[in-house]
C-alpha cells in the first residue's frame, strides 16, 4: 500500500527546457515523506523533538516522463526497509491526469541523535514500518 499526497510543478521547478530540473524531484520525495508522517500522527517535527534525526545517506531515482509547469502529480510514498539503525522510503511520482509514471526512486535514511552519532531507529518509528500495510 501507499501513501499519497498531491502536488503541483511550480514555474520555480522547471529549468531552461520549461521540464523539472532533475535534482526538484528529491523535494517531492521529501514533501511525499513528510506527508505519510504528518498523516501517520508522526511528524518529523515531533521525531526530532524526541532526540532523533534521521538524515539521508543514499537516493535513488530512475525518470521516465518529465513534468511541465502547473503539471499536477501525485507523489506515493511507502515505508520500505528497516534495520537496525537506517530506513528506506520507497517513491512513484506519476501525473495526476494522464498517469504516467514520472519517476521512481528511494531514499535511505540513518538514525541518529542531536549531536550525530548512529543510534537505533527509535521505536515509534519502527512501529510505524511494522504496522504500515504492504
Amino acid at each position: 500500500m501507499w501513501h499519497r499526497c498531491k502536488h503541483r510543478t511550480l514555474y520555480a521547478d522547471t529549468d531552461r527546457s520549461q521540464v523539472v530540473y532533475h535534482a526538484n524531484v528529491l523535494r517531492y520525495f521529501e514533501l511525499g515523506r513528510a506527508s505519510l508522517m504528518r498523516d501517520a500522527a508522526y511528524p518529523y517535527r515531533e521525531i526530532e523533538e524526541s532526540g532523533y534525526v534521521y538524515p539521508v545517506i543514499e537516493i535513488g531515482v530512475k525518470y521516465y516522463n518529465p513534468l511541465y509547469y502547473d503539471d499536477p502529480m501525485c507523489i506515493y510514498t511507502r515505508p520500505a526497509m528497516l534495520e537496525r539503525v537506517r530506513l528506506r522510503f520507497d517513491y512513484v511520482i506519476t501525473h495526476e491526469l494522464t498517469n504516467n509514471m514520472i519517476c521512481d526512486g528511494f531514499t535511505r535514511h540513518c538514525a541518529t541523535n542531536g549531536s550525530g552519532v548512529p543510534v537505533g531507529v527509535d521505536e515509534k518509528t519502527a512501529h510505524l514500518w511494522s504496522i504500515f500495510p504492504s
